[in-house]
């Protein structure tokens, strides 16, 4: 019996040390140290989605150290920022990371004490740096010095060698630890080889065929970090500047995209990434392009936090295209009659939304009047939708263009019920509506409108 118990006993020990074992274990598992001399109070956490940095959590520090679990967070590149130019970047992975440092230079004085994968991405971009920079001076040089003097062969020998030194870094990188995020980053963000000797032309055409060739677009953790946004920027570089720019990032944008296919995610985030920068830019008929051939082709999602104006105009695109079905809409007419769009059936209808602010609108309501009073049987209907939000204002618009179609506001702006069911993002906007609500087109210009009612309601 006292060996039962005895044996009960060291069972009981057993387990207990255990649990200790794996609580303690547990308890100091990935975490993230910092330790920087004379840091502030607090700290802030981003997360990176490319060029997006979105905060997730503070932190106060003590005693020039800061610590924290990286538990929960998904395997990527993180920002640490102390003040808006005070920063540490970082991979979390899962494992333990320390990081030293002097608050007042950060970059020159940081060391990586504890994480394999830390060290290597510092190395790297270390590295990237110092190559990129010794292979564009070599290359000037070997561009402009004759190539008979000794000096040129001596150039080519140094350029071949940093050459080889970098390229064996970042492959044997990739192949020691090939799984691991720092692995897989490098091997997809690392730059193109290529021969010095290529005339500026040469490479150019070699860069828009192989530049993302090294690009692993179905690696969904590499939306968190950078590599994405820096990828899709610098290979629409090599477009540019171009005669016919627009035709030219036709390629650019077929060609990441159709690459960023392979993965739902990195195609919604490199899509939203393109139609936010081309907008800014004013790339209208570019942008579109994207909404008309992508966004709606394949019903993808909007992942980036887009202008509003932008975010209604991929909604408008994918949820009222030709062939969809229309909202109702019911509205206050001048008198304050009800009137339901629905009811309406003529054989097509114009649905115009406009402002009597809009020089656009002002510009081409004459026409608009003139062509439906022009039609000897009614077969277009226009119904004008304002977007004012004075009566008075709008009133006197409908008077003064003599505007005797079916007007209607309820004088809320863009917040109005039509304005948001439309998703309408700019002024004029107009829909041709079958007798079913079903979308016929949307017309861009008055000559588009003209070229509708000639072929309906006017005649050749």
């Amino acid at each position: 019996m006292n060996k039962t118990i005895s044996s009960v006993q060291s069972i009981t020990n057993i387990i207990a040390v255990f649990c200790v074992l794996f609580l303690t274990t547990n308890i100091f598992a990935q975490q993230a140290v910092f330790i920087i001399k004379q840091i502030p109070t607090k700290a802030v956490l981003f997360a990176t989605e490319g060029e997006n940095e979105t905060p997730i959590d503070s932190f106060s520090t003590k005693n020039d150290s800061l610590k924290f679990s990286t538990r929960n967070l998904p395997v990527g590149i993180y920002k640490l920022q102390f003040s808006p130019n005070h920063f540490i970047k970082f991979i979390a992975d899962g494992k333990n990371l320390e990081i030293h440092a002097d608050y007042d230079s950060l970059d020159k004085s940081l060391k990586i004490i504890n994480s394999s994968s830390n060290k290597l991405y510092y190395k790297f971009l270390k590295k990237t740096r110092s190559y990129k920079k010794k292979a564009e001076l070599l290359k000037l040089v070997l561009k402009n010095y004759p190539d008979k003097d000794d000096y040129y062969r001596t150039t080519i020998r140094k350029f071949d060698e940093i050459s080889k030194e970098y390229f064996e870094f970042t492959d044997s990188t990739a192949q020691a630890n090939p799984s691991s995020f720092a692995a897989r980053y490098i091997r997809s963000a690392k730059p193109l080889a290529i021969n010095w000797n290529l005339p500026d032309t040469l490479e150019r055409k070699y860069l828009k065929a192989h530049a993302l060739d090294n690009v692993d677009f179905g690696d969904e953790d590499l939306l968190r970090s950078d590599l994405f946004a820096k990828k899709t920027i610098k290979y629409l570089s090599y477009y540019m500047p171009s005669r016919s720019q627009a035709k030219e990032f036709e390629k650019a944008v077929d060609t990441l995209l159709n690459k960023a296919r392979m993965n739902k995610a990195v195609y919604e985030y490199i899509a939203g990434y393109l139609v936010k920068g081309f907008s800014d830019y004013g790339f209208d008929l570019l942008v579109d392009r994207i909404v008309e051939n992508y966004f709606v082709k394949d019903n993808l999602n909007i992942r980036q936090k887009l202008k509003k104006s932008l975010r209604k105009r991929i909604n408008q695109a994918k949820y009222l295209g030709r062939g969809m079905k229309a909202p109702s809409i019911v509205l206050p007419d001048t008198a304050g009659k009800v009137v339901d769009l629905s009811e309406i059936k003529a054989e097509r209808t114009l649905v115009l939304f406009y402002a009597s602010w809009c020089p656009h609108c002002r510009k081409n309501l004459p026409i608009l009047v003139r062509l439906y009073n022009a039609q000897k049987k009614k077969k277009i209907e226009v119904v004008a939708v304002s977007i004012d939000t004075v009566k008075t204002e709008w009133i006197y618009t409908i008077k003064k263009y003599k505007m005797n179609f079916t007007n209607l506001s309820d004088l809320k702006g863009w917040e109005g019920k039509a304005s948001r069911d439309y998703f309408i993002y700019a002024t004029p906007t107009m829909f041709l509506l079958d007798r079913n609500m079903y979308v016929v087109s949307k017309p861009q210009t008055i000559d588009e409108v003209k070229k509708i009612f000639r072929n309906i309601a006017l005649g050749p």
